[in-house]
């Protein structure tokens, strides 16, 4: 018999499994539905904080400890015979996934804005995100091919319906991130923890990063560490006359608890910025659109849906 934590637990590690990565991470989802039935394992997760016992955070966990995801047996052992290192890599981290992917998603909202922007990215990470302007983007739709911008940092997507595909990258004037626990891309273990976060499988997330973080290196990004309720408002006043400020953040709000995102949404209604959301549906008020099987987030602007865009990017189908 397990306890209503853990049975809780199990169906998270189920969910990930059966939604999230099962069409990219074959790995991730056996080692998932091992976690979900596998009692020992849901009571070490449950000695942990609620918010500690997300899969990324454990998988990433043992990756970044060098432990092995290929089989559920070792993974097991691993896990049990090393739980005090697990345990407190857990606890001294975040899931931070900095996915430069995600700027194709951005794109197309982000050049639509009268032009230079100002940006803020809430959630930040180790800023990857805050350049998408030194990106260079592939996208496929349907028959039609359509680059934007060169660079050493290619991000691929594929678009669907009527999708504004910009001629040019966005101007950006000025940016900036805020974050709760900012990276460093000069840090070698924040780059490794950053890496770890990447599913198994997929290899051109771990290229594009590593040209991202290379890019990023030459010119790091300013990331405040601070609370997107507490923090934001300073730093958007800090924005330069003349540009647009652009409040974006993507895949950030489902760490933030209801009281949390109702205040988040009065401080970005407070604000002379535009917001830029891409989160799961539901998350940011007038959001709530069926995404159907596949786990979808939605890109929207100023609460209204433009868009249903992959997890990391990698497609953007546009509403009409």
């Amino acid at each position: 018999m397990i306890g209503m934590q853990e049975a809780d637990t199990a169906a998270r590690y189920r969910r990930f499994a059966e939604v999230e990565v099962r069409p990219y991470s074959p790995s991730y989802e056996n080692l998932c539905l091992g976690v979900a039935g596998d009692a020992t394992l849901l009571a070490r997760l449950a000695e942990l904080p609620p918010p500690k016992r997300q899969p990324n955070l454990l998988l990433a966990a043992v990756r970044y400890l060098f432990g092995p995801v290929g089989s559920y047996p070792a993974f097991r052992d691993f896990v049990l015979s090393r739980w005090s290192a697990v345990a407190t890599t857990i606890l001294a981290r975040r899931t931070q996934t900095n996915e430069p992917g995600r700027c194709a998603a951005l794109l197309p909202a982000l050049a639509a804005l009268p032009q230079p922007l100002a940006l803020i990215e809430v959630g930040a990470s180790a800023g990857l995100c805050l350049y998408p302007d030194r990106y260079a983007y592939h996208y496929t739709l349907g028959d039609l091919e359509h680059r934007v911008g060169t660079s050493p940092v290619l991000l691929r997507c594929a678009a669907d319906g009527p999708v504004p595909l910009p001629s040019a990258a966005p101007e950006i004037a000025w940016r900036a991130g805020l974050d709760l626990n900012p990276l460093d891309v000069r840090d070698d273990e924040d780059v490794r923890w950053l890496e770890s976060l990447i599913w198994p499988e997929q290899s051109e997330r771990f290229d594009v990063q590593r040209r991202a973080v290379r890019l990023a290196r030459a010119d790091p990004p300013r990331i405040v560490r601070g609370d997107l309720l507490r923090d934001l408002p300073a730093l958007a006043a800090e924005a330069p006359d003349g540009a647009t400020l652009v409040v974006f953040h993507t895949a950030v709000l489902g760490y933030v608890d209801a009281a949390g995102r109702a205040a988040f949404t009065d401080t970005m209604r407070s604000l002379d910025a535009t917001w830029i959301s891409n989160e799961m549906p539901g998350l940011v008020p007038g959001t709530d659109v069926d995404t159907g099987a596949a786990a979808r987030i939605v890109l929207a602007r100023d609460q209204r849906p433009l868009a249903l865009a992959g997890a990391h990017g990698q497609s953007l189908t546009w509403l009409p």
